[in-house]
């Protein structure tokens, strides 16, 4: 091939490739600008849009709901303000950014506003998937909103506008930190409030960064001018800041990709070393920190020998799971191995079982009392066959005691297994079942257990683990808990 192929080639690549990447043709800063300053405004409408944004918004994140958390993001106004600051700070137009700035602030206090409330006055305050989801932003939530601002902006400077900004909202995901923020403000969870708003926080520090390199790269007209020493001496601090902003997602990325490789290597541990003869592995609970990380191991049935407690802690070893000297990287220093078993010296004495059986007896009675009534109702007209029921529903209540059922020792296993329950009682439903015109009695065993809101995992898979324990500790599969 000759050398004029070679050149020819080349520049036929370089035109394509510019033809193909060039951001400048078709672009309009003038309208740009215009527009921006246009959509960057909470006055009227807009402030209202910020509000049923962030309603809807927060009931999704209420809800578990991805969604409702995307339709909100799709109709916020949040970017407006955003892409209006990189803008100004492009074309050196003061006035621009302090009211951009100003907007942005009134938007965050009314989102702020607005969500406190909402999770304060609703009954569901359950920390989802999606809301934790907001709590830890990593150095990938950088690169989402700088290559979010990217793409607002450019989409944003044509001359022919395209629907690409709705997809930048829910990419960079304004909307949910704040949302999280004031779910914690509401809750009083303070660490919550803190993630939540350092992710918006980087969002928009991230996408007005991207924005002030696309207009200066398509050379927006600039206001006006400053001399090249301010300007440099405006880029190194600007460079300081970002690299201030951008240094804890990159400590919380590394943590979380540590943590995520302990629990990945403590389960594995777990699932090859602690089956044991006679014993029953109930539970389990793994807690990760950079310095001492803790498994704790909870049985029930044969004794575990410290012996084997001590074996467990050396093993752990093999797994990465403490620190060896030439390991500059550990996930953690050191992981302690806890076996928790009841035994007989425990301080949960028998009178704790009385009184939690005494404290809800009255609770539990009319609560089925209640519930018989209601679901028989509809199928028993007779006056005397309703009382007929409740007298024989009474009796069979108060044939439950302690003496039935090993209440007692029970308590004891219930304080070290799960300490988190406050009470329970144990009782036998009568169950009516209409079979033809036969109406069938049966006795149903129910487990009642009264638990505080905060739990160390999901309430329903909380209660689920809880009864799979009472139905093994008391051989009986019919059993069910049900939360008072």
């Amino acid at each position: 091939m000759s050398e004029n192929s070679v050149t020819g080639f080349v520049n036929a690549f370089r035109k394509l490739a510019v033809d193909t990447l060039s951001i400048r043709e078709g672009s309009d800063p003038a309208a740009t600008i215009e527009g921006i300053k246009k959509d960057m405004t909470f006055k009227g409408p807009g402030a209202w849009i910020l509000i049923f944004s962030i309603l809807i918004a927060s009931i999704g994140l209420n809800a578990n709901s991805t969604a409702v958390i995307i339709g909100a993001m799709l109709i916020s106004p949040l970017m407006g303000p955003i892409l209006a600051i990189g803008t100004a700070i492009g074309i050196n137009d003061l006035e621009m950014m302090r009211r951009a700035i100003k907007n942005l602030m009134v938007a965050v206090v009314i989102s702020l506003i607005t969500s406190t409330i909402y999770f304060y006055l609703t009954p569901l305050n359950m920390e989802q998937s999606e809301l934790l989801a907001r709590t830890k932003p990593t150095i990938l939530d950088v690169f989402v909103a700088i290559l979010g601002g990217f793409s607002g902006i450019i989409a944003g400077s044509r001359r022919e506008k395209s629907n690409v900004i709705p997809g930048v909202a829910i990419a960079t995901a304004l909307m949910p930190p704040l949302c999280t923020a004031g779910f914690g403000l509401a809750n009083g969870m303070y660490h919550y409030f803190f993630g939540a708003f350092y992710l918006f926080f980087i969002n928009s520090v991230f996408i007005t960064l991207s924005t002030y390199i696309v207009v200066k790269f398509l050379r927006f007209p600039v206001k006006s001018f400053i001399d090249r020493r301010k300007y440099r001496k405006y880029q190194f601090f600007f460079s300081i800041f970002i690299a201030v902003v951008i240094m804890p997602s990159g400590v919380i990325f590394y943590q979380m990709i540590q943590e995520t490789r302990f629990k990945i290597a403590s389960e594995k541990f777990i699932k090859e070393n602690t089956q044991f003869k006679g014993s029953e592995l109930i539970t389990q609970k793994i807690v990760y920190t950079d310095t001492l990380s803790t498994i704790d191991l909870y049985y029930m049935g044969a004794l575990i020998s410290k012996d084997m407690e001590f074996y467990l802690n050396d093993k752990v070893k093999s797994y990465g799971l403490t620190a060896k000297l030439d390991d500059y990287f550990p996930m953690t220093r050191k992981t302690k191995v806890r076996i928790h078993q009841q035994n007989a010296g425990s301080d949960f004495d028998e009178g704790d079982a009385t009184k939690m059986m005494e404290s809800y007896t009255k609770d539990i009675h009319i609560k089925l009392l209640k519930d018989i009534y209601t679901k028989n109702e509809k199928v028993i007209e007779d006056k005397d066959a309703k009382i007929k029921i409740l007298e024989k529903e009474i009796f069979n209540m108060n044939k439950i005691n302690a003496d039935s059922i090993p209440i007692h020792q029970i308590s004891k296993e219930l304080k070290t297994l799960y300490p988190e329950v406050h009470s329970y009682g144990i009782s036998k439903v009568m169950v009516q079942e209409w079979k033809g015109d036969a109406l069938i009695v049966k006795e149903k065993p129910i487990c009642f257990v009264k638990l505080p809101k905060r739990l160390p995992k999901k309430r329903t898979v909380y209660i689920d683990e809880f009864e799979k324990w009472i139905r093994v500790r008391l051989n009986n599969q019919k059993i069910d808990v049900k939360e008072i």
